[in-house]
């Protein structure tokens, strides 16, 4: 068979047997996802199904796909409540791929990406599974780094300072115009940096398509997914990106009609204050938070034009997605005037 994007999949069955992993019988590689996130494939033999993740081929931003932080954050939430993925195998040279991989075990279940995803659910369904996304990122966040040897995985100190300063380097990086607001609030966010803030394992990319529902219960999360963005921060800006990717203006980032974005989900407001009480934690500046997650989603659909334009996304609406970009500032904008919830 032809080989997929990325993807040997003689290399890769010499890397399993290497491994110490039994391939039974021929090795089948299908792919899964592909794009501006880390290529996804399915492999199996006659007895067994595993999950391979590798960075792009091309367009890569720098920390947006790193696989040893998958793998490190993975292996050691799996003796916690957290749902994941069991570990298989780690090439952390790239040898086999050209690239770092990762295996896991594959996961059955349910993907809800899409709002035609959502059609056969009832509305009852819908708030259970929202609800059940709420609950798993407050278990998350209540994970002792320490107790499964993560004390060392970010640097949680500043790290919201951090954010703002990054995400406004990346502004300069990636800008195909001249917008004033992105500077305005870019200041405004420098300003109203919190003094003290929370710290705890975060995912970094928080919404129920990076999650695996059981298959006969949307109410329930079977795995957790898509952890290269995970480290040790303050959780508020966890909550508060889930919250923000509920802008329908979020489906002119993605170029598709998500299902994060229907209007069948609780409300931002109401997520937040549903991790309020399931956490414990008080929301405290939270209009800095959604402001910061405005920002950080204003400047990553600009890179996506940016990059469409060089030629290296070529993803549905790529070359739109910066047309988002002024709602989420000005949305960021409110947010720290108090204005929007």
């Amino acid at each position: 068979m032809s080989e997929l994007p990325g993807m040997n999949r003689e290399a890769l069955e010499q890397f399993l047997r290497n491994s110490g992993i039994a391939v039974d019988g021929t090795l089948t590689v299908e792919m899964i996802s592909g794009g501006r996130s880390n290529l996804t494939y399915k492999a199996y033999d006659d007895t067994s199904t595993w999950v391979v993740r590798r960075p792009p081929t091309s367009g890569l931003t720098p920390s947006a796909h790193d696989m040893a932080r998958e793998w490190a954050v993975t292996d050691a939430l799996a003796s916690t409540d957290v749902p994941v993925a069991r570990t298989v195998a780690f090439d952390r040279d790239g040898s086999t791929l050209g690239a770092p991989m990762t295996v896991v075990d594959f996961v059955p279940g349910r993907v809800v990406r899409s709002r035609e995803d959502l059609r056969d659910l009832t509305d009852a369904q819908v708030t259970a599974n929202a609800a059940e996304l709420v609950r798993v990122l407050a278990g998350l966040h209540a994970v002792d780094p320490a107790s499964v040897g993560l004390e060392s995985f970010g640097r949680p100190d500043g790290f919201v300072a951090r954010q703002v300063a990054t995400w406004a380097r990346q502004w300069q990086t990636v800008k195909t115009r001249d917008l004033p607001d992105v500077d305005r609030l870019h200041r405004a966010l420098e300003a109203a940096i919190p003094t003290r803030s929370a710290s705890s394992i975060v995912h970094g990319d928080y919404r129920v398509d990076n999650t695996i529902l059981d298959a006969n219960n949307v109410g329930s999360v079977v795995a957790v997914v898509d952890w290269e963005m995970s480290t040790l921060g303050d959780p508020l800006t966890d909550v508060a990106l889930m919250c923000i990717y509920r802008q329908p203006v979020f489906d002119a980032v993605l170029g598709a009609d998500a299902a994060w974005t229907s209007d069948r989900y609780p409300s931002a407001s109401d997520l937040a204050q549903q991790y309020a009480i399931e956490s414990g934690r008080a929301l405290d500046n939270w209009g800095f938070y959604l402001a910061l997650a405005n920002f950080k989603l204003g400047v990553i659909g600009e890179g996506i034009t940016h990059r469409a334009l060089s030629g290296s996304d070529t993803g549905a609406g790529a070359r739109n997605a910066a047309d988002a970009t002024g709602e989420f500032i000005a949305a960021g904008l409110r947010a720290l005037s108090g204005t929007t919830d």
